[in-house]
């Protein structure tokens, strides 16, 4: 099947739409509990047309071997009217036959992009809800410092530090970009060492160093395309300058390719398994990367505009796993123990809460957000959010396993499940370490479990 996707074509199922026709009341069901409206009618009519398209054509194609064949009978015969008859019919099926083929992959195209458009639905244990508001506790962790003078916000501390400049950062990208310097600079390295350390050697995640350019399929394939195509940083590459040119020409530097710039290392790691099957002896497999992550932040409009919060470039350590359905659920529970491992240890108070109908995420049946506790803003704001997408992702790379009881090349095989979860945002935990650990003289105490990360530096000061 094709789907036109922004400029590209890309070949996915999506969703299985013989399980629509089976399930309409449950996947419409799912649909209402997301706030959308019923779509199985629609979508069973397209793939009807899609039917009729195919089988069209295929009559076509069997008439028009037979009449080819029939030809040479009534060659043979003598029967000459009858030939000239059937060669004219022949020559009509070869006139009627580009419009076959066009409304056969009009037809494909239809359902194909209706169905990239509709969002995972989620699992019956998610609670219904509008936005999040609706979102869930479900356990808190720490408790919140008191303070003996009104703490700051991060930006005040780390521009009171003389380490975060966002002035500058304006003047070389614009707006949402910081330079951080020194011991902030250096905090943030840490973190990101600390968290892959972590994940590596105690939670059994094997470290991956992913491009972080990637092609129009391996973001179809994470469901960032085509309904998040505005909250994309796309690349256009241009023409190397081959050699004997002294400088370059308006034609070398025309734009030959497009790519994209990753908004999560998410894409990269689970993309490691598209187009593959996999034996159910390699599953799960357990992805960690440490990755610069852009986003165009085009929804974000007045919101976060000070600070590091919301940025087009940040630093993230990613979760990935690929796992058989057995197994997607506990590796769910796993993969969020592992995140609020890192909070734990860094000495951050934390609520867990799973996100409503509403408020979860395109490709996600289920999503648990960890929120960290910010003194300066007085409120909990999201850290990480570590989702279950079930074989949502995986069709839409056809990424498959064969069981391991399975006999025979194909027999048994199956889609995987993908998790993914921040492991966690990098920036977002040094803005949580400024607020919790600032000083009433603007200094900042560095975690315990940073310092050897630190150089033994246990303050940052101005």
């Amino acid at each position: 099947m094709t789907v036109c996707c922004h400029s590209f074509t890309v070949r996915a199922s999506m969703y299985d739409i013989k399980w629509i026709r089976e399930n309409a009341e449950i996947f419409d069901r799912g649909r209402v509990r997301r706030g959308l409206e019923p779509m199985s009618a629609q979508l069973l009519a397209f793939d009807d047309a899609r039917r009729a398209a195919i089988g069209e054509l295929q009559r076509a194609q069997e008439r028009r071997n037979a009449a080819s064949k029939e030809i040479g009978a009534a060659m043979k015969a003598g029967d000459t009217a009858k030939a000239e008859a059937l060669k004219a019919e022949v020559a009509q099926i070869k006139e009627n036959w580009p419009a076959l083929e066009e409304t056969e992959r009009y037809a494909i195209a239809e359902l194909d992009t209706a169905l990239a458009s509709i969002p995972n639905t989620p699992l019956d244990e998610v609670p219904d809800g509008a936005d999040e508001n609706d979102n869930v506790e479900v356990a808190r962790w720490g408790e919140t410092r008191e303070f003996d003078f009104t703490p700051k916000e991060h930006f005040e501390i780390g521009e009171g530090l003389g380490l975060m400049d966002f002035e500058t950062a304006a003047k070389i990208s614009g707006a949402r970009f910081v330079v951080n310097k020194g011991g902030l600079a250096r905090l943030e390295r840490a973190l990101a060492q600390f968290m892959l350390d972590l994940h590596t050697g105690e939670h059994g995640y094997m470290e991956v160093s992913p491009p972080l350019l990637v092609r129009d399929g391996a973001m179809f394939g994470t469901a960032q395309l085509p309904k998040f195509q505005d909250d994309q940083f796309s690349v256009t590459a241009g023409r190397q300058i081959g050699s004997g040119q002294s400088e370059p020409t308006a034609e070398a530097l025309l734009p030959t390719a497009d790519y994209w710039l990753i908004p999560t290392a998410e894409v990269p790691l689970t993309n490691l398994a598209r187009e593959s099957i996999l034996d159910e002896a390699q599953l799960p497999m357990r992805l960690t990367a440490g990755t610069y992550c852009f986003r165009a932040e085009a929804g974000a409009a007045g919101k976060d505009t000070r600070g590091m919060i919301r940025q087009h470039q940040f630093y993230k350590v990613e979760l990935v796993s690929i796992t058989t359905p057995e197994q997607s659920l506990a590796e769910h529970k796993r993969m969020t123990e592992c995140a609020e491992k890192v909070l734990q240890l860094l000495e951050l108070p934390y609520r867990k809460v799973v996100l409503c109908t509403g408020d979860m995420g395109f490709a996600s049946q289920k999503t648990y957000d960890l929120e960290v506790w910010l003194p300066g803003q007085g409120k909990y704001r999201e850290i990480s959010s570590c989702s279950v997408c079930g074989d949502f992702q995986a069709r839409r790379m056809n990424a498959r396993y064969r069981p391991a009881e399975s006999k025979g090349k194909n027999k048994g095989i199956g889609f995987v499940h993908t998790l993914n979860g921040s492991g966690v945002a990098v920036g977002r935990a040094m803005v949580a370490v400024l607020e919790n650990y600032q000083q009433a003289d603007g200094s900042v105490d560095v975690p315990r479990v940073l310092r050897p990360y630190m150089g033994g530096l246990s303050r940052l000061s101005r």
